[in-house]
């Protein structure tokens, strides 16, 4: 658990540590990028009902060449269902339009699969019917039919929506530095089978390159996406991605794929290349985030907390009573996710003078100013254990961005670019801008940067490993 501690002259805010990323197109308001009116809803990902029938129909086929098929049918049903359930997973839709991506590269793991699904259903086979197993020449010819059959089918299904892509190509706009935006949009229309049609540049200056026309206004970002019907968005430069946060994740809600491409096309290992280009789909949408076992996550861990920590609470309430005074709790308005105002708990370390110092003062004490109690609380992060209950009541998660005051949160998300992205998911006791030493006086770009990757690669691992990390700096506290 951490918090954001600071010491400086009233009114101040926190000083810059760095400088901040070149902003393609500047916000509109503090929920960042342009509102994009009348679009259509996201794209449905390609049904999976195709790709099911081809491994369906090969594993059919495979077990016609075993004598007495009447004989061996519940061993058919067994065959097909350990093949539907080894499925490849993450097949390719039409979406995805990598063009060096086809049924070639997916054969391997098409063999793999059969191999295990034949294998294992020859083993339960032999087991529930040893007068009937089935000999290691049957095994092998019915494998190898299946994945020849299942690799062909697969190739046609995959062949179908490329020649729909090659048809119909995704319109698309290339964010990022005039020059490489312009080079990478080339590229994708000297490769039509991409299924990608590049059809304008979000760019700061048109740096006088010939090419797509250039966007730099929101108005003129609205009327190409909705005259084109644009559902690509590729990102070209690794600033843009943090510069240009509030643009992506507003293109993204209006249904929109976004990308990250590698501009300079350096040799490392992707599982995605648009024209030969390094690429990775980017998950901006906020309807993921918060997922339901994060939500469980939260609950069981602050509630088990809760318990545990219940006399321990107790005390540090009882001696701060004793010591400094009525006033345990002191509370706060923060901003959360969405940007709705909640309140947060703590144990009171130290007195504003009034509410607009609380409110408006990046630091309202000197830690060495403080009782000596209150001086232990904060360093080892006591103060903190009561935000539990506002992740009981779900205001907070237990890892998440850090939540800020109204006034900061005003001020930041004007001269931060993505600041304002962050309140896409619940603020968070802890984060990962925390783990990193991101906290007292430290760069506001910095955390923005990290706060936003942390949303961006989200997962439920990434969130326990954050905690236990926590865990390690309370048992090794800094002093923060």
């Amino acid at each position: 658990m951490t918090a954001e501690r600071t010491v400086t002259s009233p009114g101040v805010p926190p000083r810059d540590h760095g400088s901040s990323p070149v902003s393609v197109m500047p916000p509109r308001d503090t929920a960042g990028g342009p509102r994009l009116p009348g679009l259509r809803a996201p794209a449905r990902p390609a049904s999976p009902v195709p790709l099911f029938l081809a491994d369906a129909v090969a594993a059919l086929l495979a077990t016609l060449t075993l004598s007495g098929a009447q004989r061996y049918a519940p061993l058919v049903a067994l065959l097909i269902g350990a093949s539907l359930l080894l499925r490849l997973r993450g097949d390719r839709s039409p979406e995805a339009g990598l063009s060096e991506a086809g049924p070639l590269e997916e054969l391997p793991s098409v063999c793999g699969r059969v191999a295990v699904a034949w294998l294992a259903s020859a083993a339960l086979w032999a087991a529930y019917r040893p007068e009937h197993a089935l000999s290691a020449g049957a095994v092998l010819t019915g494998l190898v039919l299946q994945s020849a059959a299942g690799g062909a089918l697969r190739a046609a299904v995959h062949g179908r929506r490329r020649a729909a892509l090659r048809r119909r190509p995704h319109a698309a706009l290339v964010v990022g530095p005039a020059a490489t935006a312009q080079r990478v949009a080339a590229a994708l229309l000297r490769h039509p089978g991409c299924g990608v049609r590049p059809v304008g540049i979000v760019a700061e200056q048109p740096d006088g390159v010939e090419g797509l026309p250039v966007l730099r206004t929101g108005e003129e970002v609205e009327r190409a996406v909705i005259q084109n019907g644009v559902r690509a968005v590729l990102a070209v430069h690794p600033s843009v991605r943090a510069g240009q946060g509030p643009l992506l994740h507003t293109l993204a809600e209006a249904g929109c794929v976004v990308r990250e491409v590698d501009a300079d096309a350096l040799p490392y290992p992707a599982k995605e290349r648009l024209a030969g280009f390094p690429c990775r789909r980017l998950d901006l949408s906020p309807a993921r985030r918060d997922s339901a076992g994060k939500r469980v996550l939260d609950i069981l861990v602050s509630g088990t907390l809760l318990l545990l920590a219940g006399p321990l609470l107790l005390v540090c309430a009882l001696t701060l009573r004793i010591s400094d005074g009525p006033g345990v709790v002191f509370r706060q308005e923060r901003i959360g996710r969405g940007g709705k105002p909640f309140t947060l708990l703590k144990f009171r370390t130290h007195r504003p003078v009034d509410a607009h110092e609380s409110a408006t003062r990046w630091s309202v004490a000197d830690e060495n100013e403080m009782r000596r109690f209150c001086r232990m609380l904060r360093r080892t992060s006591l103060d903190e254990l009561l935000q539990l209950w506002n992740v009981l009541r779900g205001d907070m998660s237990l890892v998440g961005p850090r939540p800020e005051r109204p006034y900061f949160v005003s001020q930041f998300s004007r001269t931060y670019p993505g600041y304002a992205a962050r309140h896409r998911m619940r603020a968070g006791i802890t984060g990962l801008a925390q783990v990193h030493g991101l906290r007292g006086d430290t760069s506001i770009e910095d955390r923005c940067r990290f706060d936003n990757a942390y949303i961006d690669d989200w997962s439920l691992w990434q969130d326990v490993r954050i905690l236990l990390r926590t865990a390690v700096t309370l048992v090794r506290p800094t002093g923060s």
